[in-house]
């Protein structure tokens, strides 16, 4: 089942780690770090896991309680104080159920580049109406989208020539290894690192 792989190995975690902190930022408890008068600012939408879940969170009844017109609402209101405070581009990353916000900010000129790692319930039609440099990092052994609809993902937009856009598929690595992965398994700390770097790229080149 999708839902089941989506949601199993939950990570053990906690807002206490990393150089941030968190604030109340656009209506929306936010994790936030790097310089505050920045001009540049990269939005990160987690998965149903969020930053600080419950081990015990299910898929199903976190994302009934969540939406994604809400969630991309809500998106929006953290993307205008972003810019009420002067940010003049902003990159969008999602992981996972948070690809799906992106997609939906991506169709619109909230953004200016948007990277999709391991994305859930997103479809080609809503890939079509991405208007922004788009980056799309997948995995092998996917169930929710699988390498076979994102390649059809990277076919539909290769044909859009006004947006850019970048394929890949990571080998070996299932559903969520961006984000949970045993920090004592080398090739796969090896292949978030990858795929974390990857998604860097693309933002400094479209954010800058």
């Amino acid at each position: 089942m999708a839902n089941e792989q989506c949601c199993a190995n939950a990570p053990t975690l906690s807002s206490t780690c990393g150089a941030g902190h968190v604030e109340e930022f656009g209506g929306l408890k936010t994790y936030i770090s790097g310089p505050s008068d920045s001009k540049l600012a990269i939005l990160l939408v987690s998965d149903v896991f969020g930053y600080e879940a419950p081990n015990l969170r299910t898929f199903q009844a976190w994302s009934d309680a969540h939406p994604i017109d809400k969630a991309t609402e809500t998106a929006i209101s953290v993307v205008e104080a972003l810019k009420a405070k002067g940010v003049s581009k902003i990159g969008c990353a999602g992981f996972c159920w948070g690809a799906k916000v992106v997609v939906k900010l991506g169709q619109h000129p909230y953004i200016n580049a948007a990277v999709l790692l391991h994305p859930s319930f997103v479809t080609l039609d809503e890939i079509l109406g991405v208007k922004v440099p788009i980056s799309i990092l997948g995995a092998e052994n996917d169930q929710i989208s699988p390498p076979e609809l994102l390649k059809q993902f990277g076919k539909a937009l290769e044909a859009k020539k006004e947006v850019d856009c970048f394929l890949k598929i990571f080998p070996g690595v299932s559903h969520g290894w961006t984000v949970k992965y045993p920090s004592d398994d080398e090739e796969a700390v090896k292949s978030a690192a990858e795929a974390h770097q990857d998604m860097l790229d693309w933002f400094a080149k479209f954010i800058c």
